[in-house]
């Protein structure tokens, strides 16, 4: 494990730029059940050492839905970030998912990352849905934010998955200073009313995958990916592209994982997780590890694994 010293607090608008970049969401292996850490440092080190950004720009990563962070107790998810931020040293930028339900337990767990020797640069709160209503959003997560930021100095971005709330998160970034990017979780016709609304109060990232180019033209900075693993540069080059204001280039780039993010995502996600451990698996390369299948998130069935299997060919030469 790489020892860091104490971590220097990055500066707000250094990781509001770091965010415009792109945010690698690893699947995090499991074998018997259980997280397999040494495989995942192995994904840590591959993220890291891969990084073809453009301008010398940092490593976003993040353990978050993909990984996927709410089959995890908290114990395991403070162990699991201190393995990851010691494993990237004194490089990159880590945001550190968080379950805000029951916000107990999101309060002790920010509590003890940040406690960490290397503590998480940001935290995506990523609530669940059906379960409150955008007054309650906005009234819970502003008094948290500001809690928390005193506390912890802990910066947030809010995972928007419910259309019905841009009000109530407009106002959540118009009055806590403790948020500072959006993740777009539900569609394209989302991002410039939120561009709007939210103004300078916040950052706007497309957070539905590679699949990013229209987002971008939408007014979105900065993508998450979920197969930054297996095509690390096949992500960047589309920031790449999208920064310099090359859209064509970008479409014609994340065409590529067309196939692979089709999968993943169709009937409500049912393979988010799994085909990209599929596509680990296939691809043969020994500097990542898929590990054998999460909770909730067996190896996909046969016909699925076929089709993962061509889904990756325009991917291989971008590992």
């Amino acid at each position: 494990m790489t020892i860091v010293a104490p971590q220097v607090r990055m500066e707000t608008d250094a990781l509001l730029s770091a965010l415009e970049g792109v945010t690698a969401i690893p699947v995090v292996p499991y074998r018997n059940g259980q997280i397999d850490f040494d495989g995942h440092r192995k994904n840590v080190r591959y993220l890291m050492s891969h990084n073809a950004l453009d301008g010398g720009r940092p490593r976003v990563i993040s353990i978050a839905g993909t990984s996927p962070v709410h089959h995890m107790t908290l114990d395991e998810q403070v162990k699991l970030v201190d393995a990851t931020t010691q494993t990237m040293g004194s490089e990159g930028v880590y945001v550190a998912g968080v379950v805000p339900n029951p916000l107990a337990d999101a309060r002790k767990l920010i509590g003890e990352l940040s406690a960490l020797q290397r503590p998480p640069d940001a935290y995506l709160i990523m609530p669940l849905g059906g379960i409150y209503d955008p007054e309650g959003l906005y009234q819970t997560f502003r008094d948290f934010g500001d809690e928390m930021a005193d506390a912890h100095g802990a910066r947030f971005i809010y995972y928007f998955k419910q259309s019905r709330d841009l009000d109530a998160v407009a106002r959540l970034f118009a009055d806590s200073d403790a948020f500072i990017g959006v993740k777009v979780g539900t569609g394209e016709e989302d991002v410039h009313p939120l561009v709007r609304e939210v103004g300078d109060n916040g950052l706007i990232i497309w957070g539905i995958g590679d699949r990013s180019t229209r987002g971008a033209e939408l007014g979105a900075k900065g993508h998450t990916s979920g197969i930054g693993l297996l095509a690390a540069r096949l992500s960047d080059e589309i920031n790449n592209a999208q920064r310099r204001g090359d859209y064509r280039t970008s479409a014609q780039l994340q065409a590529k994982a067309d196939a692979l993010e089709t999968i993943r995502f169709r009937n409500g996600r049912i393979y988010n997780y799994s085909a990209v451990v599929e596509a680990m698996i296939l691809s043969g390369f020994d500097d990542i590890d898929g590990g054998e299948g999460a909770p909730f998130n067996p190896r996909v069935p046969e016909d699925i694994a076929y089709e993962v299997e061509e889904a990756i060919k325009p991917l291989i030469e971008f590992h």
